[in-house]
């Protein structure tokens, strides 16, 4: 069984009708490093994060009752109603706007939550993208990044992108411009990793973060050189995340043994994905799952994103 295959390009909204769909896109944590912890308990991070053409879909219509009604479909789960990043995200905008509108929005989930892809933040971002839009709102970018501070750390990355040096909790975005044209092999265990007991787990080692620190700084400055940067496959949480889930570890080094080469977690896991050249055909008969692998998996093919 060969991985699915997610690399063709969407474009990022579509008119069907009197509704419009907007794509919201996963990422990627081609490097993550931790500088330690900020007097307010979260950790401070330098991360590369790169979005990928694998996509949730956010389709917002007219609605049949007052206010917002969220719909949520598709294979992977997602929370109902207010508690959904996607219905705070349109909330907010509406608030912060003072606009009243009937919108039904529906939510169609094909990135698994949990697994360090940034969907929720990508839901979010995506519909204060998409109601701007859809209602004509014309709010700048400072309204919109701002409300993506108030919504997490990562949803202000996917107001832009497609590639960008994210720092602070995540929310100060830096743009890269750097070339950075690869397909991705994405490894989807069957298991859902708390962020939050990841970062309570992780124990800091202030030396390995000054060494990856310089070494990358130097690269980007120097040259924009990401793909060094990526080629390092670090990720200072994957030791946490590992810890607390040993058999996505076991899993880890089953796949690298078969051939996908070395796999970065991303995020706070428990996604795992491997770089591959633009013609790489390695991994096409890379099962999704045999007889007593740790955990129950799949895998989808992507590019990197164009927006």
């Amino acid at each position: 069984m060969t991985p699915m295959d997610s690399t063709s390009p969407k474009d990022p909204f579509c008119s069907i009708g009197d509704a419009l769909l907007a794509r919201a896109p996963a990422k990627i944590n081609l490097t993550l490093l931790v500088a330690g912890k900020r007097p307010d308990g979260f950790h401070e991070l330098e991360t590369i994060m790169a979005k990928v053409t694998f996509y949730d879909e956010v389709r917002v219509e007219p609605g049949a009752r007052g206010g917002i009604e969220l719909v949520c479909t598709g294979p992977q789960w997602a929370p109902q109603g207010p508690e959904n990043l996607v219905y705070r995200a349109g909330e907010a905008l509406l608030e912060a706007t003072g606009v009243t509108a009937d919108l039904r929005i529906t939510l169609t989930k094909n990135i698994p939550a949990g697994s360090g892809l940034g969907s929720a933040s990508s839901d979010a971002a995506t519909t204060l993208l998409a109601l701007n839009r859809y209602l004509r709102l014309n709010a700048d970018r400072g309204l919109l990044t701002r409300l993506a501070a108030g919504l997490g750390s990562d949803v202000a990355f996917f107001l832009g992108g497609p590639l960008a040096l994210c720092t602070g909790r995540g929310e100060i975005v830096t743009s890269l411009t750097g070339d950075f044209d690869v397909r991705v092999l994405l490894v989807l265990p069957d298991i859902s990793v708390s962020t939050k007991k990841v970062y309570e787990n992780y124990a800091h080692d202030h030396r390995r973060y000054l060494t990856l620190h310089r070494q990358i700084k130097s690269r980007i400055e120097k040259d924009n050189n990401v793909d060094f940067a990526a080629g390092l496959c670090v990720n200072m949480l994957a030791g946490s995340c590992l810890e607390l889930v040993p058999a996505l570890g076991e899993l880890k080094t089953l796949l690298e043994s078969r051939g996908t080469g070395s796999l970065c977690l991303s995020g706070s896991g428990s996604a795992m994905f491997c770089l591959l050249e633009s013609t790489d055909e390695a991994t096409a008969d890379i099962p999704t799952h045999l007889a007593g692998d740790p955990l129950n998996y799949h895998c989808v093919l992507v590019r990197n994103n164009r927006w």
